[in-house]
């Protein structure tokens, strides 16, 4: 299998997921409607009970008859075993059962899931003892491309124990550098402060130094971000959009509802220009919006005035305005105020996620009540 063809097999178990999971009550109905499909998107025969063993008896201690969910068995060895819960469940109330199952069996990895994430956790810290900590988390609502990739490896055709083993303690702990960054970039701690402080800015942690520099430092750690997801996304674009401006035909159906705003600084010729920067705006409203709704039904209209962001191509359900001007940037959404928020470079418009969220949630919720 491609990697290309599991990619989009998996997106489409995503996509089944968020459809599904609210008419799914109980575990049953979680691994019939998801897991199981989940796991055949592997290449796995779900129907063969030599390879995908249903119910696998894993005898713990003096109890006997424990049975774990699945059993994968890969080239007549036992390597994973599946514990599922139904999709309403919390997993962090679960791990401790499939612990007592991994120490019994020759299984190399354990995956414990509700359909919707999928925990991967193996023994890195002691042998024949799994990890309390999994060295790979998907959650299928919020799927990235790097865990596509780390996916694919448990593909059956690609499965390789060893060559999955040493590359989950580089995972586990990048993973986990990835976490403790994210949560400082939400809001630094006092400890990070006084590292700061003492290999950065030469200061002693004084608590007024520790006052002071906090929103400094928190401030320069978002700059930074921004900065570097700015460059990237940018030269992303600029690799993508030709030098020459896209154009577009005036649309009959946007002219009457669009035109009537004041002309801004595009070339006045009778044609519609689009800019790089209204593509990079329109792609950060796609990234705002990825974890929402399918990115398939956010789309754009350019016009003479200003540019528009839309949900599933109607322009009555515009979600925002892109405005550029020689003095002023500004957005304007789709809210009860029509709120209008400047920004200077695009990518700063992710800075007000929550309220574009607010509006497409808005909109869809409008579709849902007819």
């Amino acid at each position: 299998m491609e990697k290309d063809e599991f990619a989009q097999k998996i997106r489409t178990i995503a996509k089944r997921v968020d459809q599904l999971k609210d008419s799914l009550k109980t575990e049953e109905a979680t691994k019939n409607s998801i897991i199981m499909p989940f796991f055949q998107s592997l290449g796995y025969d779900i129907f063969n009970p030599l390879e995908f063993i249903p119910e696998y008896t894993a005898d713990v201690g003096i109890k006997k008859g424990e049975k774990v969910d699945y059993a994968i068995v890969i080239n007549g060895k036992l390597q994973i075993l599946v514990e599922c819960k139904a999709i309403n469940e919390d997993l962090n109330n679960h791990d401790s059962q499939l612990f007592r199952y991994f120490g019994t069996t020759d299984a190399k990895f354990g995956i414990l899931t509700n359909g919707e994430e999928y925990r991967f956790f193996t023994d890195l810290d002691n042998e024949n003892k799994m990890d309390s900590e999994p060295f790979l988390t998907i959650h299928l609502g919020l799927l990235r491309d790097s865990q596509i990739s780390e996916l694919f490896r448990f593909v059956k055709d690609n499965f390789d124990e060893d060559s999955i083993s040493s590359s989950a303690s580089q995972l586990k702990y990048t993973n986990q550098f990835r976490d403790y960054l994210t949560s400082q970039l939400k809001s630094v701690d006092e400890e990070y402060v006084r590292f700061i402080l003492s290999k950065v800015f030469n200061q002693r942690a004084t608590q007024t130094n520790i006052e002071q520099f906090t929103p400094i430092i928190q401030a320069g750690f978002v700059q930074a971000i921004q900065e570097e997801v700015n460059d990237k996304l940018s030269s992303a674009l600029n690799s993508s959009v030709s030098s020459t401006p896209i154009t577009q035909s005036s649309k009959a159906e946007s002219k009457n509802d669009e035109e009537s705003e004041s002309t801004d600084e595009k070339p006045d010729d009778g044609e519609i220009v689009t800019t790089p920067a209204e593509i990079e705006a329109y792609t950060t409203v796609k990234i705002i919006l990825r974890d929402q709704l399918d990115e398939e039904r956010v789309f754009y209209r350019d016009n003479k005035s200003y540019f528009n962001v839309l949900l599933d191509d109607n322009i009555r359900k515009w979600i925002l305005r892109v405005y550029f001007r020689k003095n002023r940037n500004w957005i304007e959404l789709h809210d009860d105020a029509d709120t209008q928020i400047d920004f200077v470079h695009p990518i700063d418009i992710y800075q007000n996620s929550e309220k574009i969220k607010d509006v497409v949630a808005h909109l869809t919720s409008d579709d849902s009540s007819k």
